[in-house]
């Protein structure tokens, strides 16, 4: 677990992750939390049932590289987005990072914030050189998150951009 000032970052366990699948609140009562209203697409939830759980359940991997992080806001007692690595670092020390902030509490900065702080952990561990991000084109808000957290755009494929940072 990691914080700001007004975020806690969660790495969530196997059977957390199971909870949040789930989408039930069982995951905001654990944690004492306020429920939170969210989406879980087809898409990503096949992603987390196929990709990430077996990760974590992989006591030989990190899983803070193969989990979702929840992102709590302090003030508001709620879940109110989550950030992912896209499993461990390369022989490069690359890794690749997916991002959302539930509708509710998009456009108060805890993207933002959450990004700076989950790039300032990277930053802490010795086998992370760089970190990658993808945005739609449409998405400003996105892109902009980057922008602020010092991610330079290094290239197109098709309708996303490419960022990149550099932490070593």
């Amino acid at each position: 677990m990691i914080e700001t000032e007004r975020l806690i970052l969660k790495p969530l366990h196997h059977d957390q992750l199971l909870k949040y699948i789930k989408d039930d609140h069982s995951l905001e009562q654990e944690f004492g939390l306020l429920p939170t209203k969210k989406s879980i697409s087809p898409g990503l939830q096949k992603a987390l049932r196929q990709s990430t759980l077996p990760g974590v359940f992989d006591q030989d991997e990190n899983y803070c590289y193969n989990t979702l992080w929840v992102i709590i806001a302090k003030a508001e007692n709620r879940i109110v987005g989550d950030i992912s690595f896209v499993g461990e670092p390369d022989q490069h020390g690359e890794i690749e990072i997916g991002y959302g902030t539930y509708e509710a509490f998009r456009g108060r900065g805890f993207m933002t914030e959450a990004i700076g702080r989950i790039v300032n952990w990277a930053k802490e561990q010795p086998d992370v050189q760089a970190i990658f991000a993808s945005t739609t084109k449409e998405n400003i808000a996105s892109y902009a998150i980057l922008e602020k957290n010092n991610f330079v755009h290094i290239g197109n494929v098709a309708d996303m951009l490419s960022w990149k940072i550099k932490l070593k």
